[in-house]
């Protein structure tokens, strides 16, 4: 399936594989480094260790390592909704060695995959809302099924009506579909990230549905992808629920 991915002012194609273990994309935010084998070296391994043992049986993990605020790392990670426990776990430990890699001496770092996110900084992040870390992907098609202004409606009320439920319920996420036309249907899904509050987490919905206008105008897929919540639709059913 090709895609378009967009961040700032970078953009280019993106080609997906369904058996891809490939991250979607990260960011290393934060200018502050630290050396291997220092301190918050050896805690942000251990961090991220604990997280790869806790996020499995609930789909997110959260914590902290380390005695001085000066050298502990702060983290969290978090699985798609429908993901189940084996693929999470293969998923965070996954990211856990491929942010390593990317990302070797930042001191704040957040990576995306398919099915997990990882994110990690020496500043307590915990309950807020991450405007900064977020990107675009669309796919490259234009809407031909229905009129293009109605299929965006269409879109963003599935969208809206999805964040609702979302941050009432346990897992703040939530998944559905909506009929276009009679054997037409668009398919969505929305989560956020459990430690942010339902009102913080439908803020952070609001906004990315209000970004689809410009990222992903009349296109038959399209994704806001954040550290704190994420959206997407598609013309096909894309989770494991369906």
């Amino acid at each position: 399936m090709a895609y378009k991915f967009s961040i700032v002012l970078i953009s280019f194609l993106l080609i997906q594989s369904a058996i891809s273990i490939d991250p979607l994309f990260h960011f290393c935010f934060n200018s502050q480094n630290f050396t291997k084998n220092s301190v918050y070296d050896k805690n942000l391994r251990k961090l991220l260790t604990n997280l790869s043992y806790k996020t499995p049986s609930t789909g997110f993990g959260i914590g902290s390592t380390g005695q001085h605020h000066d050298n502990r790392p702060y983290g969290l990670s978090l699985c798609r909704g429908d993901v189940s426990r084996n693929d999470c776990k293969t998923c965070v430990l996954e990211a856990s060695s491929e942010i390593h890699e990317r990302c070797p001496n930042n001191k704040g770092a957040i990576i995306w995959y398919d099915s997990c996110f990882l994110k990690y900084n020496d500043v307590d992040f915990f309950g807020k809302i991450d405007y900064q870390n977020r990107f675009y992907m669309w796919n490259v098609n234009n809407v031909t099924m229905v009129e293009p202004r109605k299929f965006n409606q269409r879109v963003k009320d599935l969208l809206t009506n999805l964040s609702k439920k979302a941050c009432k319920s346990s897992k703040m996420f939530a998944n559905g579909e909506s009929q276009i036309e009679e054997s037409k249907k668009i398919y969505g899904m929305v989560q956020c990230s459990r430690d942010v509050s339902d009102v913080n987490c439908k803020k952070c919905l609001d906004d990315a549905i209000s970004e689809l206008p410009s990222c992903c105008d009349a296109k038959q897929g399209g994704r806001v992808v954040g550290g704190s919540c994420n959206i997407r639709y598609e013309i096909y059913p894309f989770l494991n629920l369906y």
